[in-house]
Protein backbone atom coordinates (compact mmCIF):
# COMPACT_ATOMS: atom_id res chain seq x y z
CA UNK A 1 0.00 0.00 0.00
CA UNK A 2 2.99 2.00 0.16
CA UNK A 3 3.12 2.63 3.79
CA UNK A 4 5.40 1.14 6.36
CA UNK A 5 4.21 -0.69 9.30
CA UNK A 6 6.41 -0.90 12.71
CA UNK A 7 4.97 -4.63 12.90
CA UNK A 8 2.29 -6.35 10.91
CA UNK A 9 -0.18 -7.17 14.29
CA UNK A 10 -3.30 -4.70 13.46
CA UNK A 11 -6.35 -3.87 15.42
CA UNK A 12 -9.18 -4.68 13.58
CA UNK A 13 -12.23 -2.72 12.83
CA UNK A 14 -15.63 -3.36 15.18
CA UNK A 15 -14.04 -2.85 18.22
CA UNK A 16 -13.25 0.90 18.34
CA UNK A 17 -16.06 2.07 15.91
CA UNK A 18 -15.87 5.39 16.90
CA UNK A 19 -12.59 6.22 17.54
CA UNK A 20 -12.70 6.55 21.52
CA UNK A 21 -10.12 5.12 22.69
CA UNK A 22 -7.19 5.07 19.65
CA UNK A 23 -4.44 6.26 22.25
CA UNK A 24 -5.54 3.31 24.64
CA UNK A 25 -5.08 0.74 21.96
CA UNK A 26 -1.95 1.87 20.67
CA UNK A 27 -0.03 1.89 23.79
CA UNK A 28 -1.02 -1.93 23.82
CA UNK A 29 1.84 -2.36 21.35
CA UNK A 30 -0.18 -2.63 17.77
CA UNK A 31 1.39 -1.91 14.94
CA UNK A 32 -1.54 -0.54 13.19
CA UNK A 33 -5.37 0.52 14.14
CA UNK A 34 -8.04 0.64 12.13
CA UNK A 35 -11.25 2.50 13.34
CA UNK A 36 -14.94 2.26 12.42
CA UNK A 37 -17.06 0.90 10.57
CA UNK A 38 -18.23 5.03 10.55
CA UNK A 39 -21.38 5.64 8.42
CA UNK A 40 -22.38 9.51 7.13
CA UNK A 41 -24.78 9.31 9.96
CA UNK A 42 -25.46 8.39 13.46
CA UNK A 43 -27.04 5.06 14.36
CA UNK A 44 -28.01 2.51 16.86
CA UNK A 45 -27.84 -0.09 15.53
CA UNK A 46 -29.70 -3.50 16.02
CA UNK A 47 -31.68 -3.68 18.81
CA UNK A 48 -30.50 -5.68 21.83
CA UNK A 49 -29.35 -8.34 23.05
CA UNK A 50 -26.65 -8.50 20.03
CA UNK A 51 -24.01 -9.78 21.77
CA UNK A 52 -23.48 -13.59 22.63
CA UNK A 53 -19.89 -15.52 23.79
CA UNK A 54 -19.87 -18.56 22.87
CA UNK A 55 -17.03 -19.79 24.93
CA UNK A 56 -16.61 -23.67 24.31
CA UNK A 57 -16.38 -22.50 21.30
CA UNK A 58 -13.90 -19.83 21.73
CA UNK A 59 -16.45 -17.95 19.60
CA UNK A 60 -18.54 -14.58 19.46
CA UNK A 61 -22.00 -13.80 17.12
CA UNK A 62 -22.79 -10.47 16.54
CA UNK A 63 -25.78 -8.10 14.88
CA UNK A 64 -24.72 -5.10 15.91
CA UNK A 65 -25.50 -3.41 12.46
CA UNK A 66 -22.55 -0.73 12.29
CA UNK A 67 -24.17 1.17 15.69
CA UNK A 68 -21.84 4.21 15.52
CA UNK A 69 -21.91 8.09 16.12
CA UNK A 70 -21.62 8.75 12.56
CA UNK A 71 -18.84 10.53 10.96
CA UNK A 72 -18.30 13.53 11.77
CA UNK A 73 -17.94 12.37 15.66
CA UNK A 74 -15.68 9.48 14.78
CA UNK A 75 -13.34 12.60 12.75
CA UNK A 76 -13.04 14.65 15.90
CA UNK A 77 -11.83 12.00 17.87
CA UNK A 78 -9.30 10.86 15.56
CA UNK A 79 -8.27 15.04 15.67
CA UNK A 80 -8.16 14.80 19.45
CA UNK A 81 -5.62 11.79 19.95
CA UNK A 82 -1.71 12.04 19.92
CA UNK A 83 -1.80 8.81 17.83
CA UNK A 84 0.79 9.47 15.18
CA UNK A 85 0.90 5.80 13.65
CA UNK A 86 -1.27 3.94 10.65
CA UNK A 87 -4.68 4.53 11.07
CA UNK A 88 -7.53 2.89 8.86
CA UNK A 89 -10.51 3.81 8.83
CA UNK A 90 -13.54 1.37 7.95
CA UNK A 91 -16.14 2.72 6.05
CA UNK A 92 -19.78 1.54 5.42
CA UNK A 93 -23.16 2.83 4.67
CA UNK A 94 -26.42 3.38 6.81
CA UNK A 95 -28.85 0.64 6.96
CA UNK A 96 -31.56 2.88 6.06
CA UNK A 97 -30.20 3.74 2.62
CA UNK A 98 -31.17 1.70 0.03
CA UNK A 99 -28.44 -0.51 -1.88
CA UNK A 100 -28.72 0.58 -5.15
CA UNK A 101 -27.71 4.15 -3.76
CA UNK A 102 -25.17 2.41 -1.48
CA UNK A 103 -22.35 3.69 -3.29
CA UNK A 104 -23.42 7.44 -1.91
CA UNK A 105 -22.51 6.95 1.66
CA UNK A 106 -19.11 5.34 0.84
CA UNK A 107 -18.35 8.67 -1.34
CA UNK A 108 -19.29 10.91 1.67
CA UNK A 109 -18.01 8.78 4.30
CA UNK A 110 -14.82 8.70 2.02
CA UNK A 111 -14.53 12.21 1.47
CA UNK A 112 -14.83 12.97 5.33
CA UNK A 113 -12.07 10.96 6.80
CA UNK A 114 -9.43 10.79 3.37
CA UNK A 115 -7.25 13.81 4.94
CA UNK A 116 -7.32 11.61 8.44
CA UNK A 117 -6.77 8.30 7.19
CA UNK A 118 -3.33 5.57 6.51
CA UNK A 119 -5.83 4.04 4.54
CA UNK A 120 -9.31 3.40 3.79
CA UNK A 121 -11.16 0.03 4.19
CA UNK A 122 -14.80 -0.30 2.51
CA UNK A 123 -16.58 -2.49 4.32
CA UNK A 124 -19.22 -4.69 2.01
CA UNK A 125 -19.13 -8.08 4.32
CA UNK A 126 -21.01 -7.21 7.49
CA UNK A 127 -23.90 -9.78 7.58
CA UNK A 128 -25.77 -7.29 9.91
CA UNK A 129 -26.61 -4.78 7.54
CA UNK A 130 -29.73 -5.41 4.88
CA UNK A 131 -28.63 -6.58 0.97
CA UNK A 132 -24.75 -5.23 1.94
CA UNK A 133 -23.02 -8.65 0.90
CA UNK A 134 -24.85 -7.87 -2.43
CA UNK A 135 -22.08 -5.36 -3.32
CA UNK A 136 -19.79 -8.37 -3.42
CA UNK A 137 -21.74 -9.77 -6.76
CA UNK A 138 -19.49 -8.63 -9.57
CA UNK A 139 -21.59 -5.86 -11.57
CA UNK A 140 -22.22 -4.11 -8.06
CA UNK A 141 -18.81 -4.26 -6.88
CA UNK A 142 -17.29 -3.17 -10.02
CA UNK A 143 -19.77 0.14 -10.06
CA UNK A 144 -18.67 0.57 -6.64
CA UNK A 145 -15.23 0.08 -7.03
CA UNK A 146 -14.87 1.69 -10.34
CA UNK A 147 -16.49 5.44 -8.19
CA UNK A 148 -14.77 4.79 -5.37
CA UNK A 149 -10.99 5.09 -7.37
CA UNK A 150 -12.42 7.93 -9.32
CA UNK A 151 -12.95 9.80 -5.91
CA UNK A 152 -9.70 8.22 -4.80
CA UNK A 153 -8.05 10.51 -7.88
CA UNK A 154 -9.79 13.48 -7.33
CA UNK A 155 -9.18 13.22 -3.34
CA UNK A 156 -5.47 12.72 -3.55
CA UNK A 157 -5.08 16.32 -5.99
CA UNK A 158 -7.57 17.95 -3.68
CA UNK A 159 -4.85 16.95 -0.77
CA UNK A 160 -2.09 16.47 -2.18
CA UNK A 161 -1.39 12.73 -0.96
CA UNK A 162 -2.42 9.42 -2.09
CA UNK A 163 -4.71 7.43 0.87
CA UNK A 164 -4.69 3.85 -0.13
CA UNK A 165 -8.02 1.91 -0.54
CA UNK A 166 -8.76 -1.59 1.01
CA UNK A 167 -11.87 -3.56 0.40
CA UNK A 168 -13.22 -6.20 3.16
CA UNK A 169 -14.57 -9.15 2.38
CA UNK A 170 -16.56 -11.85 3.99
CA UNK A 171 -15.61 -15.78 4.08
CA UNK A 172 -19.16 -17.03 2.82
CA UNK A 173 -17.71 -16.99 -0.81
CA UNK A 174 -17.14 -19.60 -3.16
CA UNK A 175 -13.99 -20.10 -5.03
CA UNK A 176 -15.24 -18.96 -7.85
CA UNK A 177 -16.47 -15.35 -6.06
CA UNK A 178 -13.26 -15.14 -4.44
CA UNK A 179 -11.46 -15.38 -7.73
CA UNK A 180 -13.89 -12.93 -9.50
CA UNK A 181 -13.44 -10.36 -6.20
CA UNK A 182 -9.62 -10.99 -6.79
CA UNK A 183 -9.94 -10.06 -10.58
CA UNK A 184 -12.03 -6.90 -9.56
CA UNK A 185 -9.43 -5.62 -7.40
CA UNK A 186 -6.58 -5.60 -9.90
CA UNK A 187 -8.63 -4.37 -12.52
CA UNK A 188 -9.90 -1.45 -10.46
CA UNK A 189 -6.26 -1.28 -8.62
CA UNK A 190 -7.48 -1.33 -5.36
CA UNK A 191 -4.78 -1.35 -2.90
CA UNK A 192 -5.46 -4.12 -0.58
CA UNK A 193 -8.00 -6.65 0.96
CA UNK A 194 -8.98 -7.56 4.02
CA UNK A 195 -9.83 -11.12 4.37
CA UNK A 196 -12.40 -11.90 6.65
CA UNK A 197 -15.35 -10.54 8.02
CA UNK A 198 -17.83 -12.62 10.24
CA UNK A 199 -19.36 -15.70 8.54
CA UNK A 200 -22.53 -16.61 8.67
CA UNK A 201 -22.42 -20.58 8.93
CA UNK A 202 -22.84 -22.55 11.97
CA UNK A 203 -21.28 -25.59 11.14
CA UNK A 204 -18.14 -25.40 13.99
CA UNK A 205 -20.91 -24.32 16.88
CA UNK A 206 -23.87 -26.49 16.18
CA UNK A 207 -25.42 -27.57 19.38
CA UNK A 208 -23.85 -24.69 21.77
CA UNK A 209 -25.68 -22.08 23.33
CA UNK A 210 -26.67 -19.01 21.47
CA UNK A 211 -25.62 -20.98 18.03
CA UNK A 212 -28.55 -20.73 16.75
CA UNK A 213 -28.89 -16.13 17.09
CA UNK A 214 -28.97 -14.54 13.97
CA UNK A 215 -25.38 -12.41 13.22
CA UNK A 216 -21.98 -12.79 12.33
CA UNK A 217 -19.99 -15.38 13.83
CA UNK A 218 -15.98 -14.57 14.94
CA UNK A 219 -13.36 -15.98 17.14
CA UNK A 220 -11.72 -19.40 16.34
CA UNK A 221 -14.82 -21.00 14.41
CA UNK A 222 -13.72 -18.52 11.58
CA UNK A 223 -10.56 -19.41 11.52
CA UNK A 224 -10.63 -21.98 8.75
CA UNK A 225 -12.80 -20.19 6.22
CA UNK A 226 -10.79 -16.69 6.94
CA UNK A 227 -7.60 -18.97 5.96
CA UNK A 228 -8.90 -20.35 2.44
CA UNK A 229 -10.20 -17.08 1.56
CA UNK A 230 -6.93 -15.84 2.11
CA UNK A 231 -5.08 -18.45 0.07
CA UNK A 232 -7.51 -18.13 -2.54
CA UNK A 233 -6.49 -14.49 -2.77
CA UNK A 234 -2.79 -14.92 -2.82
CA UNK A 235 -2.93 -17.88 -6.02
CA UNK A 236 -4.77 -14.94 -7.90
CA UNK A 237 -3.67 -11.83 -6.73
CA UNK A 238 0.44 -13.30 -6.90
CA UNK A 239 1.46 -10.84 -4.91
CA UNK A 240 0.22 -8.00 -6.85
CA UNK A 241 -2.31 -7.02 -4.02
CA UNK A 242 -1.60 -7.57 -0.21
CA UNK A 243 -3.65 -9.36 1.83
CA UNK A 244 -4.66 -8.32 5.51
CA UNK A 245 -5.61 -11.07 7.45
CA UNK A 246 -8.18 -11.64 10.02
CA UNK A 247 -10.51 -14.15 11.19
CA UNK A 248 -9.61 -16.74 14.37
CA UNK A 249 -6.65 -15.51 15.44
CA UNK A 250 -6.17 -16.63 18.79
CA UNK A 251 -2.40 -17.22 19.12
CA UNK A 252 0.68 -16.84 17.38
CA UNK A 253 0.23 -20.00 15.54
CA UNK A 254 -2.93 -18.85 13.73
CA UNK A 255 -1.60 -15.82 12.62
CA UNK A 256 1.48 -17.10 11.20
CA UNK A 257 -0.79 -19.63 9.69
CA UNK A 258 -2.61 -16.77 7.94
CA UNK A 259 1.04 -15.07 7.03
CA UNK A 260 1.92 -18.60 5.38
CA UNK A 261 -1.62 -18.49 3.10
CA UNK A 262 -0.45 -15.32 1.50
CA UNK A 263 -1.64 -12.36 3.74
CA UNK A 264 0.90 -9.10 4.81
CA UNK A 265 -0.34 -8.29 8.06
CA UNK A 266 -3.17 -9.17 10.72
CA UNK A 267 -5.75 -8.51 12.29
CA UNK A 268 -7.20 -9.20 15.77
CA UNK A 269 -10.29 -8.40 17.62
CA UNK A 270 -12.58 -11.97 19.37
CA UNK A 271 -8.87 -13.33 19.84
CA UNK A 272 -8.41 -9.86 22.24
CA UNK A 273 -11.35 -11.30 23.97
CA UNK A 274 -10.67 -14.40 24.67
CA UNK A 275 -7.02 -13.88 25.49
CA UNK A 276 -6.52 -10.28 26.27
CA UNK A 277 -3.57 -7.72 25.14
CA UNK A 278 -0.86 -10.43 25.79
CA UNK A 279 -1.93 -12.24 22.69
CA UNK A 280 -0.82 -8.92 20.48
CA UNK A 281 2.79 -9.73 22.09
CA UNK A 282 2.49 -13.29 21.30
CA UNK A 283 1.70 -12.66 17.57
CA UNK A 284 4.60 -10.29 17.39
CA UNK A 285 6.59 -12.87 18.51
CA UNK A 286 5.66 -15.34 15.95
CA UNK A 287 5.29 -13.30 12.71
CA UNK A 288 8.11 -10.91 13.06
Amino acid sequence: MGLTFPSPVGLAAGLDKNGAVIDGMAKLGFGFIEVGTVTPRPQPGNPKPRLFRLPEAEGIINRFGFNNLGVDHLIANVKASRYQGVLGINIGKNFDTPIERAVDDYLICMQKVYAHASYITVNISSPNTKNLRDLQSADALSGLLSSLKTQQTKLTQQYGKYVPLALKIAPDLTAEQVQEIAGLLMQHHIDAVVATNTTLSREAVKGLQYAEETGGLSGAPVRDASTQVIRQLSQVLQGQIPIIGVGGILSGADAAEKIAAGASLVQLYSGLIYRGPRLIHEVRQAIG
